[in-house]
This record gives structure tokens, sequence and C-alpha cells, in this order.
């Protein structure tokens, strides 16, 4: 597939990007050329290849789900800069 700079120049107003003239002359190249590779890899014949889920042998370690005593509200608060009662008091963020 080949790159215009038409394309370029859509891709860059979608993103709100300036780009000169000479930035979208190698933008054609660079994107060409990746699109080009691309094909290469839509060559190979990959009929009898599974799917690939993870490249290693990985799987979930779970801990079991167990009941635990709950943080105290002096130990959360703790290092907090300012507290009022048992909630933390942060600065008015709406209007």
């Amino acid at each position: 597939m080949k790159i215009s700079k038409k394309d370029i120049r859509y891709v860059a107003h979608l993103s709100r990007i300036a780009l000169s003239d000479n930035e979208e002359e190698l933008f054609v190249h660079q994107l060409s050329d990746i699109l080009s590779y691309i094909e290469k890899l839509n060559q190979l014949n990959t009929d009898n290849v599974d799917p690939l889920v993870y490249t290693t042998n990985t799987f979930n370690v779970f801990r079991e789900d167990a009941l635990e005593k709950p943080l105290a509200i002096e130990d959360a608060q703790y290092c907090a800069p300012s507290t009022m009662g048992a909630f933390f008091k942060v600065p008015k963020v709406i209007e």
C-alpha cells in the first residue's frame, strides 16, 4: 500500500499536528516502508500455526481470598497532610 502526502496531511489534521513539507515527505517514506514490511508478513503461510496467547508458559497465581483485619483509620491517615475526622481533607477541584 502506498501512502500519499494527502494521507499524511489527513492523519496530521486528525492528530492536530502541524507538519512542514519536509516532515510530510519524511513520513510518507517511513510509513510506506512500514506498510511494505507488513505486506511481507501477510505473505507468510500461517495455516498450521495455533493462535498465541502468551509467549511463555504463563498462568495466573491466585491467593486464597481470606478476611483480614482492616487498616485502622489512624494508620491510614498517618502521613496525610490534612484530615477531617475519619476523612482525608483535599482541596476543592470542582466549582
